[in-house]
């Protein structure tokens, strides 16, 4: 189908500067950009908004195949949709895991038959699928589960990690907690049975020492790295301390620089349990400054959805996880409304900075021959976060009851608009993401 439209009246964020330009589109490419341009299509009048390049998820899991109840690909991807999210990456530990090429296949075609935006998928290592894992065609990456989190997803032996990263070129991403530290802590405070024992549990050493295994393998063989979910100080600071060229990337989840323990465990109990956990403002601090320094490249949301019901259980019983990908885009626009950082950095960590970071073909900027993956912004629209009001299938969020400043009003893939003004148009269909 061609689309076409054209965006007038808007502040456009471009590359390098933000500017009062047109903008349009045809058959899903952005087929111009500047003032004076010949109408095509749809004209949208987009007076007091501001366009941004679509927005990219690079960690979400969406719980399909195997967990549909939580959420599947299409809801998931309606809730990317109303966050502005136009791309996402979704991880492999799913029942079955996707760890074959045929599973592979199988998700793929899936999204495809589901997903109202554009999607990617890590392949899953085991311990014994190193063939798998290099013949597969077009994924982001290999995804490598160095602590056990949810699913059943483990490759903690150092001879085996050792085998993946001098085996290939694909870019490998860890999960860096080490399962050793994990199950020493597990088992000295097996007898307590509260909450806030997970940040104890899941302490700083056992992601210091995963993160340093990852980086020294990562330089040894010059194998692209990325550390999922970076959660303290200590690998911040270990990571300034690189070497000048290394092929090492990394990324923050917004709950870890906005969310603090003890204080979010004391409201949220359970809810705000997650893996790598909460930590406290020490932490957070050093993650947003490491953000603003350019030591953390990208902002993902490991959007990780279980029930209230579940997680409503008691520590030990439930599970780990929160939804994030439809409040991603409003937190960090409410920050800039704070002062606290610019509309430019938020488009480079949450568009241009994945989209390069994974070599997307046709992601991440507003430019002639571009894909046409856009949103809309009021940034003066304040909205208060509510349970029940959400379009992730568990329909709840941590950020409960939190007003923001800056949300998308329209979210426009490939030249589509799927989402506007609160609805999802449920019947546009995204597009498999192309990894050069």
């Amino acid at each position: 189908m061609t689309v076409s439209l054209t965006i007038r009246n808007a502040e456009v964020v471009l590359p390098g500067s933000v500017q009062r330009v047109d903008v349009s589109v045809i058959d899903g490419r952005i087929h111009a950009v500047g003032n004076g341009i010949a109408e095509v299509g749809k004209v949208i009048d987009a007076e007091g908004l501001t366009l941004l390049p679509g927005m990219i998820d690079p960690q979400v899991h969406f719980r399909e195949p195997g967990a549909a109840q939580k959420e599947d690909l299409h809801s998931g991807s309606c809730a990317a949709a109303a966050g502005g999210i136009t791309s996402f990456l979704d991880m492999p530990n799913n029942t079955p895991p996707v760890i074959t090429r045929k599973r592979m296949a199988e998700k793929k075609q899936l999204a495809a038959e589901k997903s109202v935006v554009n999607y990617g998928f890590f392949m899953g290592a085991t311990p014994d699928n190193l063939e798998e894992l290099n013949a597969v065609e077009n994924v982001c990456g290999i995804k490598i589960f160095m602590g056990s989190s949810t699913g059943d997803l483990l490759v903690d032996n150092p001879q085996v990690l050792e085998k993946i990263f001098s085996n290939g070129s694909r870019l490998i991403a860890v999960h860096a907690e080490d399962e050793a530290v994990l199950r020493e802590n597990t088992e000295l405070l097996k007898h307590i049975s509260d909450v806030r024992l997970h940040s104890r549990i899941r302490d700083e050493s056992a992601a210091l020492k995963a993160t340093k295994l990852a980086v020294r393998l990562s330089l040894k063989y010059q194998r692209r790295l990325h550390i999922l979910h970076l959660t303290t100080e200590d690998e911040c600071d270990f990571l300034r301390g690189l070497p000048r060229e290394h092929l090492i990337s990394t990324e923050v989840c917004p709950q870890h620089f906005t969310l603090t323990v003890p204080e979010c465990y004391e409201k949220l109990g359970t809810l705000a349990q997650m893996n790598p956990p909460i930590r406290t403002k020490r932490h957070a601090d050093a993650l947003w400054q490491a953000l603003k320094d350019g030591i953390i490249d990208c902002i993902a949301t490991d959007h990780a959805p279980h029930t209230l019901a579940e997680k409503e259980q008691p520590y030990g019983k439930a599970p780990s996880g929160m939804p994030g990908v439809e409040t991603s885009l409003p937190l960090m626009l409410d920050r800039v409304n704070r002062n606290a950082c610019t509309l430019q950095e938020v488009v480079f960590w949450m568009s241009e900075s994945p989209a390069n970071l994974y070599r997307m073909q046709g992601k991440g900027r507003i430019e002639v021959g571009q894909d046409a993956d856009l949103v809309l912004v009021d940034m003066a629209l304040k909205k208060t976060v509510r349970n029940g009001q959400l379009h992730t299938r568990v329909n709840w969020s941590p950020y409960n009851g939190m007003e923001l400043q800056g949300w998308p009003v329209r979210t426009i893939v490939n030249g589509e608009t799927v989402f506007l003004n609160g609805e999802v148009d449920k019947l546009v269909r995204g597009r498999e993401i192309c990894f050069a």
